[in-house]
Order: structure tokens, then C-alpha cells, then sequence
């Protein structure tokens, strides 16, 4: 059986931090705003924030080294938390990001501490988990009801269980933005994550569950901005299916992590659901042009065209359904007081200059849809 590997020591004594300039992509130097008790003394310096922690919780983390939890771990280690990653260990559990100083790397990597195992072990998960007896747990991860459970159980003194769903479990509809009340979809290739949010109803535990739109940002391991770099980079056309108005919404990572954060403790966020995203929607079309001028490349060419006149076999033609599909982020605003940071164009450049302009990216360029597409566009 596996068994916990510590990286550290979580130091006893919490010093302040200075949010790093919004030159170096780090938060924008925003206040985060949660119900925990801090005292909180802001300097005359714009973005220095000056954080004493008085009721610091035991937060695990399931999941926390490929994206959302990275940012989202950050945060909670410099709001004085003691939080603990669970992974399998396949990935490094600490490795300094683009933009982030060698103090803020260091102090981070002192603190973040590591529970190794695998969740579908669901025993080694409830013995564990028992014997560590967090007060908090973020699920970053989880994708099925069953996964939840044992959680649960091996934690009966649980304070809050903070879920990551999605706002693809709504139901297809004609009537938009979806706000949290929307009918949801039984059926939905999200399944799961509705089955886990009434899993936590059911148990009556204290739960908050945060439903992202499409996520972006730095480390995005899904094809969202990276598909449309991709093709900017190689300046070649940018194919998008039907007339290219379809209206969607992305959420910068950064700001979802810090309605993370906002939750925690919050009597407010209860037993409730919140879709989190960006302030404005925007079309295929102009995601297209947004990701251009975040980067810097010209005014893309955009060649529509009709997917149903096509066989793709397995292969995807495009990142995003084809369909209208955005949230109300109201609730979040006006409950939480949260709301997001990045503009759009903004969002993009900070991913771009973060990780695809350094020459990273999680999937290579594949091409080989858009020849098809654009080989009978002749």
C-alpha cells in the first residue's frame, strides 16, 4: 500500500507576500476576498497585500499538478493554509511557473505538501484520508459520484467539500445564458460530475460546487487557445464550422482559482452552485481575431465550412461545440463579490506570453482535418 511522501514542513510561522506586478502575469495584484478569518493590512504600495493568517485550515487537494490546481494551490499556500496535493506522483508536485520569482518559487515549494496514491483505490483513499483528517477538500479532479464517497466517509469532520463541476451539465437550450437553476442534462457526457453534486446533497455536507465554461490560460492542457495559436504561428487559414457567430464564453484560470479561494468558508457559497467564466461572450469568429491580436499576428483568414459535409472519423475538426454555450456569472458576482480579472484579449495575451510564445504547449499541431477542409474549399 502506498504512503504519504511529505515534501515539507509547513513553516509555523506565516510571512507576508507581494503580489507580483501584472507585467508578470500574477493575478493582476487583485485582493482575494475569501470568509476565512485574516487580519489584513493593505500597504500604500499598489498590489502589496499583507496577509496574517488566524484560522488556517488542513485543505487537500485531489489532484492540483497539470492546471486548475496549480494556480488555485498557490493561492491557498500564501492565504497560510496547510494544503496537500493527491496524486499519483507521475508529476512533479512543485515546479516554478513562467513569471513567478525564485522567492515566491521557493516559499511555495517549502509549504506545498503531497499525499500519494491513486483515488480509485478507495481504500487506501478512506484509511488515509482518516488518518490525516483535513478540514477542506477541493476536488479538482473528480469526475464520478463514486470517487466522492469514500472521501466522505473517512472524513465525517469534514468542514466544506469544494467541487470543480462544469457548465456542460446544463441542458441544451434555446434560451440563454444558462444560470444555475437551468434544467441539467441526465445524459450529458458530464454525468457524473451531476451525479457527485447530488452525491454531496444527499450526504449533508457542506458543499459548494463551481461549474467552469471553457477554461483558459497558462498550462491549458485542453485545445482551447492552443488550437488557434497553433495556426496563427504557421499563418496558415483558420477553419471554423457554419457561419462562425456561434457565441461561447471562456474563463481565464487565474480567475477561476481565485473563486476558489473566495468560497472557502464562505456561508454564503453553502450547498450552492456557482458558474464561474468571463465577463463577455464571444463568437468562433471572433475568438479567432481575439487570439491573433492577444499574440500579435495579423488579422487571421477564416474559411467557414459545413462539418456535416465531412467525415473527421475520430479526429475533432475544432476545439469547441458547435452551438451557442455560455453562463450568467451573476450569482458569483453578487453572493461572492467576485469577478473575473482578465478581459478576453487580455487572458489570451497572459497565456500566450506564459506559455505558447516560450515555446510550450501540451499537444503538437495536427493539421491534417484542415487540409481536408481547406483542400474542398478550392
Amino acid at each position: 500500500m502506498a504512503t504519504s511522501c511529505r515534501m515539507a514542513t509547513l513553516q509555523q510561522k506565516q510571512s507576508s507576500f507581494t503580489l507580483l506586478p501584472s507585467s508578470l502575469s500574477q493575478f493582476h495584484g487583485a485582493r482575494l476576498s475569501t470568509s476565512v478569518q485574516y487580519e489584513r493590512k493593505v500597504s500604500p504600495l499598489k498590489g502589496v497585500l499583507q496577509v496574517t493568517a488566524s484560522g488556517a485550515k488542513n485543505i487537500l487537494i485531489m489532484g492540483g499538478t497539470r492546471f486548475i490546481g496549480v494556480f488555485l494551490s498557490r493561492l491557498l499556500v500564501k492565504e497560510g493554509h496547510r494544503t496537500t496535493l493527491f496524486t499519483r506522483g507521475k508529476t512533479p508536485i512543485s515546479k516554478q511557473l513562467p513569471g513567478e520569482s525564485d522567492e515566491d518559487y521557493a516559499d511555495f515549494s517549502s509549504k506545498i505538501l503531497h499525499l500519494k496514491g491513486d483515488r480509485k483505490d478507495y481504500e487506501f483513499v478512506k484509511t488515509r484520508l482518516a488518518e490525516e483528517g483535513f478540514d477542506v477538500v477541493y476536488d479538482i479532479n473528480g469526475r464520478e459520484a463514486e470517487e466522492a464517497e469514500p472521501i466522505l466517509d473517512a472524513l465525517p469532520k469534514l468542514e466544506q467539500y469544494i467541487y470543480c463541476s462544469s457548465a456542460g451539465v446544463y441542458l441544451k437550450s434555446d434560451v440563454l445564458p444558462h444560470s444555475e437553476v437551468d434544467a441539467v442534462d441526465p445524459k450529458s457526457r458530464h454525468k457524473g460530475k451531476l451525479q457527485t453534486e447530488s452525491l454531496l446533497e444527499s450526504k449533508g455536507v457542506n458543499w459548494t460546487s463551481i461549474r467552469p465554461v471553457y477554461i483558459y490560460g497558462p498550462l491549458n492542457y485542453n485545445p482551447v487557445e492552443e488550437w488557434f495559436f497553433h495556426r496563427l504561428k504557421a499563418g496558415r487559414p483558420i477553419p471554423i464550422p457554419g457561419t462562425g457567430l456561434q457565441v461561447t464564453q471562456l474563463g481565464h484560470v487565474k480567475d477561476l482559482a481565485k473563486a476558489f479561494v473566495q468560497v472557502l468558508g464562505n456561508a454564503k457559497a453553502s450547498r450552492e452552485v456557482f458558474n464561474i467564466s468571463g465577463d463577455k461572450y464571444v463568437t468562433f469568429d471572433g475568438l479567432a481575431r481575439a487570439c491573433a491580436k492577444a499574440a500579435g499576428f495579423p488579422k487571421p483568414e477564416i474559411v467557414h465550412y459545413n462539418p456535416k459535409d465531412f467525415d473527421f472519423g475520430k479526429k475533432k475538426s475544432f476545439p469547441f461545440r458547435d452551438q451557442h454555450f455560455f453562463a450568467s456569472i451573476d450569482k458569483a458576482k453578487s453572493i461572492l463579490g467576485w469577478k473575473p480579472e482578465f478581459d478576453l484579449v487580455g487572458g489570451l495575451a497572459d497565456s500566450y506570453n506564459l506559455d505558447f510564445g516560450r515555446g510550450t504547449f501540451r499537444k503538437e499541431a495536427d493539421f491534417s482535418t484542415d487540409d481536408i477542409i481547406l483542400a474542398a474549399a478550392r
